[in-house]
């Protein structure tokens, strides 16, 4: 691989970024990952972690074996590190392992202590699905509306807590947008929400991978009350998330999920529940999840997060420059170089007259590179970038329902890790522009239940590459 632009190359850190994939015309290449915004690829840190760790797994807590009292040793090791990686106090804080963030932020929704006067959650137009749908299911949501270029308005943020005053009992609001990459003042959107007493959660899904998280202390006004992150975004893939709270808003009721580890004593009449964490990590847990995690933070903390951020910011700075040599690109969110440091390196972008499925299709099958196209998750994000109006997102939301998603509004998002380099930037910059001018080979047909485009004649051979 030639030499690239950025300051580090971290590409020596990271498992499987050689292994050769097949094109449609015959020829192999190595993988050019820039769906990191879905989920990343593992440390060699945490396969090494993982690999030490199974020789001597055992299930956690109350076994009086060696084995049992290793692994629950390293389980609750696991739980320090997350809770040292995000700023939190342990003496206050309690962090519970879980799936992902979708799971942590559907537990706080179920275990939050909503009040018949404080029912109401402030969020964003530009939230992940995970950081709306839970809150709907048990408060009032109030959305707070986007400036025209994407960004969250702090101006009508402002307003609705105003307006709904003494009624708001949590504002739960993304680090790190999903689909721009717009970073938002997550402590200070805390000061004014505590100033008007309500808690605070941060998404931080998107956010833990690419910058230093802080808590803070609880006496300091900007401290963020809940905190959710996910490991297969954080270059550990073994199905574990961890929420990060207030102990004291899980000490009280019943736990959202009842059985094995939960509880102090249960007689036939009664039940005693555990303190959290126990209480809220129901039946035998992701103990190999959780150490991959704590692996993965080590190694991320190894490194540095500041110079994290840096590689990513020379490598944003440097597709921004890039990108608009694509003949007829649209980039969304903010597609200035110079303020590449103010972001995480996610970029949306459309081809002029390509459908995003179609130009996502040929970039995996004719060259190499792994993107991911549609809403990512946000549909009403998109929209409201798209610029569609009320009746245009109600037509698309009827000939979905009706089993066509062969014109469904979206972007294409190329998303950068630690790993990727300058040189795979140009892979894409080269790749668009030929797909722009219409220079691929396959003809490609749609699904139209999926949208999803395919190479007429082409299927790869997945059981040659593996196999269960």
């Amino acid at each position: 691989m030639t030499q690239t632009h950025t300051t580090h190359n971290y590409r020596s850190l990271f498992i499987g970024l050689d292994a050769e994939i097949p094109l449609l015309s015959g020829a192999c290449r190595c993988y050019v990952n820039l769906d990191n915004a879905a989920s990343t690829p593992p440390l060699k840190a945490v396969q090494e972690a993982v690999d030490g760790f199974l020789v001597y797994y055992s299930s956690v807590h109350r076994g009086t074996g060696f084995k049992s009292q290793l692994s629950t040793h390293a389980y609750e090791q696991a739980r320090e590190i997350v809770l040292h990686f995000v700023g939190a106090d342990p003496a206050i804080h309690t962090c519970i392992f879980g799936k992902n963030t979708t799971e942590a932020a559907n537990k706080l929704a179920r275990r939050f202590p909503f009040t018949d006067k404080r029912n109401v959650v402030i969020t964003t137009a530009m939230e992940h699905h995970s950081n709306d749908l839970p809150w709907r299911a048990v408060a009032e949501v109030v959305h707070v509306n986007l400036t025209p270029d994407g960004r969250m308005d702090e101006a009508d943020f402002d307003a609705q807590l105003a307006k709904y005053a003494d009624r708001v009992a949590l504002v739960a609001i993304t680090g790190a947008s999903n689909v721009t990459g717009y970073l938002n003042p997550i402590h200070r959107l805390a000061e004014k929400t505590h100033a008007a007493g309500a808690l605070f959660f941060a998404d931080c899904a998107q956010l833990a991978p690419h910058r230093k998280i802080d808590m803070r202390p609880v006496d300091d006004h900007g401290h963020l009350d809940f905190v959710a992150i996910s490991a297969h975004k954080m270059y550990a893939p073994f199905g574990t998330g961890a929420l990060i709270g207030r102990k004291e808003a899980f000490m009280h009721g019943a736990p959202d999920m009842r059985g094995g580890g939960t509880v102090e004593i249960v007689t036939i009449d009664d039940v005693v529940w555990a303190e959290p964490p126990d209480k809220e990590e129901a039946g035998s847990p992701n103990t190999v999840g959780a150490i991959a995690l704590a692996a993965a933070i080590r190694q991320l903390e190894a490194v540095g997060m500041d110079l994290v951020a840096q590689h990513e910011a020379e490598l944003t700075h440097y597709a921004l420059e890039k990108l608009p040599s694509v003949p007829g690109i649209q980039i969304f969110g903010d597609p200035s170089p110079a303020h590449a440091a103010e972001r995480l390196g996610v970029i949306p972008l459309k081809l002029e007259n390509v459908s995003h499925f179609l130009a996502s299709s040929i970039l995996g099958y004719e060259f190499g590179i792994g993107v991911r196209s549609g809403c990512f998750c946000a549909h009403p994000y998109i929209l409201k970038l798209l610029g569609l109006s009320d009746a245009e997102a109600h037509d698309v939301r009827n000939r979905m329902l009706s089993g066509d998603r062969s014109d469904m509004p979206g972007l294409i998002r190329a998303s950068f890790g630690l790993y990727n380099t300058t040189e795979e930037v140009d892979i894409l910059v080269d790749a668009l522009a030929r797909i722009s001018r219409g220079e691929y080979q396959g003809h490609y047909t749609q699904n139209k239940a999926s949208g999803e485009f395919k190479p007429v004649g082409y299927e790869p051979d997945f059981a040659k590459y593996f196999a269960l």
